[in-house]
């Protein structure tokens, strides 16, 4: 059995509002209100709504994660990050393609807003998308090797880097943390509970499995956005993680 509290299990899950408008975000926020899970904002929300979305939600107690991975010249980057961080938000990402200048320029931006009275958020970085599979990482992107090892590249760098974790498939965390310590923390979608669609992923894993790989955080989409009762189906995989074993 699982030592997981609730709250530690709902913490664990990060929820991935992909709607196109506040409204139809607001009607799955008001579904699972009460559940102190993670909520993650992508592009297509933050780019039709903006800032003032995301902080309403940190006014309506959630912990965010802003996903827009920043990939530029560094200075932009940099600008960027001030500009997050000053959000309020509690985790945001970077490509870690974008190299080492790039993420040490997003620290640096972070290290702005601090200065000017902000809260230090969780900065983490994209290695491989979970949607990549190895044929397509070898032959349209140009990369040899395994998918693993440009991971475990990338997550290395990224920690050499200055932050904090990074974006993978629950198939590479056991690899990661060797690579990386146990405290580098890794956030993982691809998470799909049994029986679920495989969308457009490639790399997948229960949520109880993901766990037991030793993952930090689990993006969850549509499963639970486009179930028929999202709340039951977050409650579902909640109480999975709970009883792991």
């Amino acid at each position: 059995m699982g030592a997981l509290s609730r709250e530690q299990a709902a913490g664990k899950v990060m929820v991935a509002l992909d709607y196109p408008n506040a409204a139809a975000a607001q009607q799955l926020l008001e579904k699972i209100s009460g559940i102190p899970c993670y909520i993650k904002v992508g592009m297509q929300l933050f780019y039709a709504v903006g800032p003032a979305f995301v902080e309403s939600l940190k006014k309506q107690g959630f912990n965010v994660f802003l996903d827009l991975k920043m990939h530029d010249i560094p200075n932009t980057v940099k600008g960027g990050a001030t500009s997050i961080t000053s959000l309020g938000v509690d985790m945001f990402n970077v490509h870690a393609a974008g190299g080492r200048a790039m993420m040490e320029a997003a620290m640096e931006g972070v290290e702005l807003a601090l200065s000017n009275g902000s809260k230090r958020p969780t900065v983490i970085a994209v290695t491989q998308l979970t949607s990549t599979s190895q044929q397509v990482m070898n032959e349209e992107i140009g990369i040899a090797g395994s998918v693993e090892a440009a991971v475990l590249s990338y997550a290395k760098l990224a920690k050499a880097s200055g932050l904090d974790g990074v974006v993978a498939s629950p198939s590479e965390v056991v690899a990661i943390k060797a690579a990386c310590g146990t405290s580098f923390q890794t956030i993982t979608p691809g998470i799909r509970p049994v029986g679920a669609a495989l969308n457009d992923q490639s790399r997948i894993m229960t949520p109880s499995d993901a766990l037991k790989q030793g993952t930090d955080f689990m993006v969850i989409g549509r499963p639970i956005t486009a179930a028929a009762d999202p709340r039951q189906a977050l409650e579902s995989i909640i109480e999975e993680l709970i009883n792991y074993e």
